[in-house]
């Protein structure tokens, strides 16, 4: 098995150097990554959910500091923490439900009532406040008063049933493992197949003769497309070039390749053209708690033209672009500064440099930033692999996939000895 603190440093090293980007990239690699982790921890008799938390926390706070624009890996993170708290819930509930029916099968059983113990609603309670520490059986039969009818048992009998507590605990342990690597790589599915379930919605939003316009490139709005073009809807598709990177010039040519009637325009020619336009179909980077939108450069442009043509915005986004977190919450990053060099190359930029100031700072500054925000107010509709929704719904959708405890990602302080 690979060394899992070489597998974080490798992925956090990548993040800083932006050798992985965007969210579908992100997202698929770092689920992974936690994936080993949970699989490699070695977790306690008990707090075993607890310990499989602090691992998980632990390697998401150097993952999200590595690069906090990436938002979709500190989303990963949070679900992974979910996915661990839901199936250590589920798993006490089915203990405390199967010591519960053993209960009452005694009760019902006059004959045998007396040879077996009854759990006491004390420690039944007890155990069901607590979901980090999952009842064991060494713990729950503490309190069963002594019975005089209970049958006295040898020594041997006595190192079996030790035994048998081990085993029990062990199996937990193995058995909470294993349905939560299984609930993660569910997890890894539906980000690698997020595409096909959005795209299967296209039926539904693109009708024929329709005139649809889009910014730059995104994987999501390419399958989303092409998969109303196979339902035999006639449509044509604007694509604005996306300046500076001309993401836009990709997705042209990937329409005109699977047949569709497409026309490449400027970023400044969206208002010219938006009144010709149906409906704006747009990916997301990530879509905030409030409904807000972090997306690439130029789209909050092509929303206040849809929205002062009474167009349509429709965002379409995957289950792990959904952020938990509010726009001016500390920990969010909404943008970052991209090389100059993507407008200027050195060359001509050092030409407009003057070191013959006092201070020799240059004339000209280049300001490339990677992301526009677009508020709520301005999105129609939100397409996911779940539905559509609505922007003032969203915090209902994303309150399903995160606990409240996982908000903000830190490690408890380490108490010193």
């Amino acid at each position: 098995m690979p060394d899992v603190q070489a597998l974080v440093n490798d992925f956090v090293i990548k993040l800083k150097r932006r050798k992985i980007e965007g969210s579908l990239a992100t997202a698929k690699h770092t689920a992974e990554l936690l994936r080993s982790v949970i699989s490699q921890q070695r977790i306690p008799y008990t707090n075993q959910a607890a310990a499989l938390i602090e691992a998980v926390k632990a390697v998401g706070e150097q993952l999200i500091a590595a690069n906090p624009v990436e938002l979709a890996v500190g989303n990963i993170v949070r679900r992974v923490l979910h996915i661990i708290r839901e199936e250590d819930l589920s798993l006490t509930t089915a203990s405390i439900a199967g010591l519960s029916l053993s209960a009452v099968s005694d009760d019902e059983d006059d004959s045998e009532k007396d040879d077996r113990p009854v759990l006491s609603a004390a420690a039944v309670a007890a155990a069901a406040r607590s979901t980090l520490r999952p009842p064991s059986l060494q713990t729950l039969l503490e309190d069963v008063p002594n019975q005089t009818s209970v049958h006295q048992t040898s020594s041997s009998g006595g190192d079996s049933e030790g035994k048998s507590k081990s085993v029990d605990k062990s199996s937990r342990s193995r058995k909470l493992k294993h349905d939560v690597i299984e609930a993660v790589n569910e997890l890894i599915q539906d980000i690698a197949t997020c595409h096909e379930q959005i795209a299967e919605q296209a039926v539904e939003h693109i009708h024929q003769n329709e005139v649809i316009l889009t910014l730059g490139s995104s994987r999501t709005v390419l399958e989303f497309l092409c998969a109303a073009k196979e339902k035999k809807r006639s449509f044509r598709v604007f694509v604005a070039e996306g300046a500076p990177r001309y993401q836009g010039h990709l997705l042209a040519k990937e329409l005109v390749t699977r047949g569709l009637q497409t026309t490449l325009i400027t970023d400044s020619a969206v208002f010219a053209m938006i009144s010709r336009v149906n409906m704006v179909i747009v990916g997301a980077h990530a879509v905030m708690a409030n409904g807000g939108v972090m997306a690439p450069v130029g789209l909050n442009m092509v929303a206040l033209a849809a929205k002062r043509h009474a167009v349509p915005f429709v965002v379409l986004a995957g289950s792990h672009k959904l952020c938990p977190l509010y726009p001016h919450n500390p920990e969010v990053l909404l943008n970052e500064l991209r090389s100059p060099s993507e407008l200027l190359d050195f060359g001509e930029f050092s030409d407009c440099m003057d070191f013959g100031t006092n201070t020799g700072s240059p004339l000209l500054h280049v300001v490339n930033p990677t992301f526009d925000y677009v508020p709520p107010s301005l999105v129609s509709l939100f397409i996911t692999d779940t539905g559509g929704h609505n922007s003032s719904y969203m915090y209902r959708l994303i309150a399903d996939y995160y606990s409240a405890d996982d908000l903000v990602i830190k490690r408890r302080p380490s108490t010193g000895s």
